[in-house]
């Protein structure tokens, strides 16, 4: 099945590839379909921008479309950046957000520095049916990035279940516990359901 990501990001078009791919799904992003929607993120929460950009690459397309939101929600800033987190700070790269993160939870101890990674995923069929799906993944904010992989607050981002930080997981490490990797596994099990 062909899906058109509302995506300009290499990184979120890769997973959406590694985990969907093998599934049977032909990923393009909107330049492969021909499209280039920008659409402003207003909603309050991460399915409702996700929407957004969903109903938007299908309007335009008539194709299947897959969007998602997703970021990062750190307990001791009261779920901040949450749905900012491609905007925290007003930022322009992610080593700058990380750097305002990392600022911001100067001091806080451990216990204080818990966070979750959360992804709402909307999929809109080309008959127009919607299928949502989200996922989340808990970990803490480590003191320093570490690791080379992965984008985002990944460097920053310790899961226990790796027993390391996202940026030091492989790919299919991540993408297995990964808040993007269960969002869509519960996509593709409403997909099969539909």
């Amino acid at each position: 099945m062909k899906l058109i990501a509302a995506t300009h990001n290499k990184n979120k078009l890769r997973e959406f590839r590694e985990i969907l791919g093998p599934l049977g799904y032909e990923v393009l992003d909107e330049g492969e379909a021909g499209v280039d929607v920008e659409v402003e993120e207003t909603g309050a929460t991460f399915e409702e921008n996700a929407r957004l950009k969903a109903e938007a690459i299908h309007a335009a397309t008539g194709e299947a479309a897959l969007a998602d939101d997703s970021g990062l929600c750190v307990d001791a800033l009261g779920g901040e950046p949450g749905v900012f987190s491609a905007r925290y700070g007003g930022l322009g790269t992610d080593g700058e957000r990380t750097e305002l993160l990392l600022k911001n939870l100067a001091g806080a101890p451990r216990e204080r520095r818990t966070a979750r990674f959360m992804c709402s995923i909307v999929f809109i069929g080309a008959d127009g049916r919607e299928i949502t799906a989200s996922g989340s993944v808990e970990g803490y904010i480590a003191e320093a990035p570490e690791g080379e992989n992965g984008f985002g607050y990944d460097p920053v981002f310790f899961s226990p279940e790796l027993g390391k930080t996202f940026a030091m997981a492989s790919a299919a490490e991540k993408n297995a516990v990964s808040h993007r990797g269960r969002a869509l596994a519960a996509l593709n099990a409403a997909l099969a359901d539909a």
